[in-house]
């Protein structure tokens, strides 16, 4: 399984203390991240993070290809609703793409605490057709 991790700069903190508190059932999986947000995270936590360039300079673009080459099964994407972002295109169409290709995406910290709960204990596998937690 592949995962998705990005946060907006206000979210940060929010993100490497999810990462932090999941770190168990995060080292299971694939983990991907937009630049500084896994720095930060592989930092506090020693996650392994194949990470992209930072969101602002393609880097959501780049975790965009991966969803649409349904090359992701779930994303967490802290997003601060309330700042402008100078990338706000290459947000909304990472989220429409979400919505395309039919995959998991959490977009604060309480949803993705659900996700990764369910993560957890495995109930995620049953959830979704076609996974399986040895992928």
């Amino acid at each position: 399984m592949k995962i998705a991790l990005i946060a907006h700069d206000k979210k940060k903190q929010e993100i490497i203390e999810l990462a932090k508190k999941y770190k168990d059932v995060l080292a299971k999986y694939d983990l991907y991240a937009t630049g500084t947000t896994g720095t930060l995270i592989m930092g506090e936590t020693g996650l392994k993070i194949e990470r992209m360039k930072s969101g602002p300079k393609g880097g959501d673009q780049q975790i965009g290809a991966m969803l649409a080459n349904g090359e992701l099964d779930l994303i967490v994407f802290l997003r601060d609703p309330l700042t402008a972002q100078p990338h706000e295109p290459d947000v909304s169409a990472l989220l429409r793409l979400g919505d395309v290709q039919k995959i998991p995406l959490a977009t604060n910290v309480n949803s993705a605490t659900i996700m990764l709960e369910a993560l957890k204990d495995e109930t995620f596998f049953n959830m979704v057709k076609g996974s399986n937690p040895d992928d």
